[in-house]
């Protein structure tokens, strides 16, 4: 190397090392400008922020907490809900109501980080500035579930740097309010799905019908995507965009390691729901009722058995259907031991208008028609007045003005007294209820907060064996449930709350005490039960596995069936709730399938009925006792001779009745008499019709709609006429 190039050479370096020296304090100095801003920001920030929250105040979480009212069963099953007072389906939900993949893809799609920062994440703030400097865009958010749930709190949805700014200080003042699982437990219940869908309890129930615990990834994915752009992506409307979001939530979670890309294709392959489905209604008039009673709850739970409740209400629908367009039923069912409501169907369709299906008929006040009978003789048996066994006189005979008949026109001479309730024959009923009392009766059922209702001022009379009182089902299953307890009255209710009862006993209430403590005694309770566990039962059912009575009121307007095995007392109550006469409605052929099918459902084996007590006299006729052989009045009621004949009536149809006919075309109206001497003469229109002249039960086809007057003349020339209308 020559001098003159080692000497350019030393200047290179020299001047090369001034420039980096130069370099390297252009570069401190602006790395010390970045740290400046960087402090001098974050002051700002944390500054900006401090007035922020001042000037905003707390956050209010008092509008996030109007939920939707539930009605739920003993398991907290979901019976029933109604919408918030803004009209949205808004329902409790915790992290712990949600399937552990929907929370999975949420963070994934949503916040990865969610649980390691305080409300706002700067990574994500810092990824978001770098990708939209990079491709001049808005590639990606950094909206953290804090600030949704912040954005949901306030309701404040515009599109703005000060909107922005303001959820930020919101998500803080959550942060340091609530913890994550409250501020996720936020987001879940106000997130939007779309229309009046609120929170993803409310949206799994209305896309999939299914309650969030148990999503496919699937509809996990769908609903993660759905609170983006709820009304653009709504399955019921758009169902390819619905989709298309959905998927986009499995790739992402794919790419992050969540799932697996066979669990992601398999889910793809999911179809996407095209409408809303109904929100669960189930015992919907149990459930308005509480919910009125009760209305500064948010939940109301009973003590119903939703799959026992559905499963009732299906079959009270199902078979009401094939009696005709205008009828209703309905059915209350009790647990023995512990007197809760497994099942209360108040209508066989709430929603069928034409059924009047918003009335209650379990609460509605109606004639028992003859399931009050076995109470009556179990009256006898307890005052020694009959046995089982003993025979009794089944023929015409007066009480006073009063001449009852049975309800197949016929008398049967010496029967039984198990004959006699097995057949439900009126007239030994009555003759019973003429020794124990009728007002003794009615006060004896009053003891035990088994209510009835007389007309004003109306004494309780020997009708009231007929079904001439009203009642409720709710005191017909209270009733029915103490003889299959041994005549052990119990608490009957359907609400969770233990002091919340329905009918408490006066021998255990606290303001009315009762002299007995059992309604009936457990000897005469057995009598009954026995009797009523052979009654006849309808085709294809076996006898024996439940004790049953029915009933039908006076004019066809009732039709009834109340059993009861070891485990539950049911009963079943057909008509009309307008109680419009409906000719040929028993309770037998209308009540009691329902009734013994209603049993099947409720349990898969029957439980044994009662024991036979010690001290219940197990034998025939001929082995009673002399006074127990035949029963035998203290009063004895006289029947009519020849020339004292009870003034002839028309039973059926009542006098100012209406008959709908319509869905009996072709199809004969019976006519029924009582009282008179045969033979009798029957006339529609003053026109005579065909009748058998030796019985009190005539068979007519109307030609049509409108009134008619019909008549009927007895030997002696006495007349009765009703005024019917027919439509």
């Amino acid at each position: 190397m020559t001098p003159n190039s080692a000497k350019s050479t030393l200047r290179w370096f020299n001047r090369l090392a001034h420039d980096c020296g130069s370099l390297r304090k252009r570069t401190l100095r602006y790395l010390s400008m970045v740290v400046l801003a960087g402090v001098g920001f974050a002051l700002g920030a944390l500054a900006g922020l401090h007035v922020g929250k001042s000037q905003l105040g707390p956050i209010d979480l008092t509008e996030s907490n109007d939920l939707s009212k539930v009605v739920v069963d003993r398991n907290a099953k979901l019976l029933r809900a109604f919408t918030t007072e803004e009209g949205r389906w808004r329902l409790p939900v915790t992290v712990d109501d949600v399937d552990p993949r929907y929370l999975s893809l949420l963070f994934a799609f949503e916040d990865r980080r969610f649980y390691n920062h305080p409300g706002v994440d700067a990574r994500a703030v810092l990824r978001a500035v770098l990708q939209t400097i990079k491709h001049g865009r808005l590639v990606s958010g950094a909206s953290t579930l804090t600030m949704q749930a912040a954005r949901l709190v306030e309701r404040r949805h515009e599109r703005s740097l000060a909107r922005k700014l303001r959820q930020v200080v919101r998500a803080l003042q959550l942060e340091e309010r609530l913890s994550k699982r409250d501020i996720l437990n936020l987001y879940l219940r106000l997130a939007p799905f779309g229309g009046n869908i609120e929170g993803v309890r409310a949206a799994a129930l209305a896309y999939f019908g299914k309650e969030p615990k148990h999503l496919s990834l699937g509809q996990a994915a769908l609903l993660v995507a759905l609170p983006q752009s709820p009304e653009s992506r709504r399955p019921d409307r758009r169902p390819e965009r619905a989709k298309r979001a959905r998927n986009r939530v499995l790739d992402v979670a794919l790419a992050v390691g969540v799932i697996s890309k066979a669990e992601a294709d398999r889910a793809k392959l999911e179809p996407v729901p095209v409408g809303r489905k109904a929100f669960p209604l189930l015992a919907p008039h149990l459930a308005e009722q509480e919910v009125a009673r009760f209305s500064s709850r948010q939940r109301h739970q009973t003590t119903l058995l939703r799959a026992k409740q559905q499963a009732l209400q299906t079959l009270l629908r199902e078979q009401t259907r094939l009696m005709g367009d205008k009828l209703s039923s309905a059915l209350l069912a009790v647990e023995n031991k512990t007197g809760n409501v497994v099942a209360y169907v108040g209508a066989s369709d709430y929603l069928d208008g034409a059924r009047k299906g918003s009335i209650d008929m379990v609460q509605a006040v109606r004639s028992p028609g003859s399931t009050l009978k076995p109470i009556i003789y179990g009256l006898g048996f307890e005052a020694g007045l009959a046995h089982p066994e003993t025979l009794i006189e089944d023929r015409r005979v007066r009480f006073g003005n009063y001449s009852p008949e049975n309800f197949d026109d016929r008398f049967h001479g010496a029967v039984s007294i198990r004959e006699a309730l097995g057949q439900s024959l009126n007239v030994p009923a009555v003759k019973m209820l003429n020794e124990v009392g009728p007002v003794k009766f009615v006060e004896r059922l009053k003891a035990f907060n088994i209510m009835t209702e007389l007309p004003d001022r109306a004494k309780p009379s020997l009708a009231v064996a007929l079904g001439g009182i009203g009642m409720r089902m709710v005191d017909l299953v209270s009733m029915y449930s103490a003889l299959a307890r041994g005549g052990q009255p119990i608490s009957i209710r359907w609400r969770k709350d233990t002091d919340a009862r329905v009918h408490s006993p006066a021998a255990q209430s606290n303001t009315r005490r009762a002299k007995k403590t059992t309604m009936l005694s457990p000897i005469a309770s057995w009598y009954v039960t026995d009797i009523l566990r052979d009654a006849p039962v309808p085709k294809n059912v076996k006898s024996g596995r439940i004790a049953y009575k029915t009933g039908t009121s006076y004019g066809y307007r009732d039709a009834w069936a109340v059993g009861y095995d070891g485990d539950f007392t049911v009963a079943v109550w057909v008509g009309r709730p307008d109680a419009t006469s409906t000719p040929g409605l028993i309770g037998r052929t209308a009540a009691a399938p329902i009734l013994f099918d209603a049993f099947t459902r409720l349990r898969a084996k029957a439980a044994p009925l009662q024991k036979r007590p010690r001290g219940a006299l197990n034998a025939t006729g001929a082995d009673l006792p002399p006074p127990l052989k035949r029963f035998r009045s203290d009063h004895v009621a006289q029947a009519p001779g020849p020339f004292d004949v009870q003034t002839v009536e028309i039973s059926f149809p009542p006098d100012r009745s209406e008959l709908d006919v319509a869905d009996r075309a072709g199809e004969p109206l019976v006519l029924k008499a009582r009282g008179g001497a045969l033979p009798l003469t029957w006339l529609v229109n003053g026109k005579p019709i065909d009748s058998t002249a030796h019985r009190r039960t005539a068979f007519w086809t109307p030609e049509g709609n409108g009134f008619v007057n019909v008549s009927v003349i007895d030997a002696s020339g006495q007349a009765a006429r009703v005024h019917v209308r027919l439509k």
